[in-house]
């Protein structure tokens, strides 16, 4: 996945949700659905923590730019 320009928006379809693989999402089905942007939208600040806690996924973090343009897509209002 190309990582969008830093002037270009930051969609949750194809940006964000791509991040989460299968096996992410079967992890956190008990507490939400990380492929739905209504349930990625109101845990967003907790995720967001456990990316920079490095915490999530649990098998090991995301790359320092893949942290950023989930913390972008919060900043931005959280659009898709």
């Amino acid at each position: 996945m190309t990582l969008p320009a830093l002037d270009q928006p930051v969609s949750f379809a194809q940006h964000i949700k791509p991040l989460f693989r299968p096996k992410d999402r079967e992890s956190m089905e008990f507490a939400f659905d990380l492929w739905d942007i209504d349930d990625v939208r109101s845990n967003a600040d907790a995720i967001l923590g456990r990316l920079r806690g490095g915490t999530m996924p649990c098998d090991g973090g995301w790359s320092s730019d893949q942290v950023e343009l989930f913390g972008r897509w919060i900043a931005t209002g959280k659009l898709d």
